[in-house]
């Protein structure tokens, strides 16, 4: 355990450092920018060191290991973000744990999450995903609404029960009109976020880069950063 500390503290210090630096090429101030990392198929024990090492947001994108690991880390001050894909049927369960849900992508999926969440007696942060690789009406390959879906979307989840709209997600696209240039992926998204705060001033999160492109969505203005490999270690693979 003690070996599994001193990696994770070394490779933690490793991407604060790419985050600060990346905030002052970009003229940012350090804590206008929130790391989140991403957990998934690493265990409970590995939570708590991230804690222990300052830590306070975590993400999962599969309820089946989110929920346990959630469970077994109740004791602690952390925010949950799910990030996966999500389907109905998981939604009760994920709203019993999670803070922000950043998969937000159908009309659906919002009812679903409105009618948990009241019942349970919370609150649960809702990003939009973007897709910026789907055509008008369609999902993205990875989950997310084609930008034309946005402001329905925003509008549901403003007026149902439960939700609040903390503003919108996405990840780099491999198809598409931005595959590789994240850079562009990361601006495009920036412009659909002021023209959602127009209508919401409070959504202003700004979810975007992961391990490999962290620096280009600091640069592009995001808010919050997603990653997991550069903190964990490359990932088991999933049987």
């Amino acid at each position: 355990m003690t070996d599994r500390r001193t990696q994770l503290a070394a490779n933690l210090a490793q991407v604060e450092e790419r985050i600060a630096s990346a905030c002052i090429a970009a003229g940012r101030k350090r804590e206008e920018v929130t790391l989140i990392v991403v957990t998934k198929t690493y265990p409970a024990s590995d939570v708590r060191i991230l804690h222990e090492l300052g830590v306070r947001h975590v993400a999962e994108n599969r309820d089946q290991d989110a929920a346990p690991k959630a469970a077994a880390c109740a004791d602690l001050s952390l925010t949950w973000h799910f990030v996966g894909q999500l389907q109905t049927n998981k939604v009760r369960s994920v709203a019993s744990y999670a803070d922000v849900v950043q998969s937000v992508d159908r009309v659906k999926l919002v009812t679903a999450l409105s009618a948990a969440a009241v019942r349970d007696g919370r609150e649960l942060g809702c990003l939009i995903q973007v897709a910026l690789d789907a055509e008008s009406g369609e999902r993205g390959a990875r989950g997310g609404v084609a930008p034309d879906g946005i402001d329905e979307l925003a509008a549901a989840v403003e007026a149902a029960p439960g939700l609040r709209l903390d503003g919108l997600m996405t990840v780099a696209p491999l198809a598409g009109p931005y595959a590789g240039r994240q850079r562009a992926a990361f601006d495009r998204l920036m412009e659909f976020s002021s023209r959602l705060r127009g209508n919401h001033p409070a959504a202003n999160m700004v979810s975007a880069g992961m391990s490999a492109d962290l620096e280009e969505a600091i640069a592009a203005g995001a808010t919050h950063v997603r990653v997991g490999t550069a903190v964990l270690g490359v990932r088991p693979r999933l049987r």
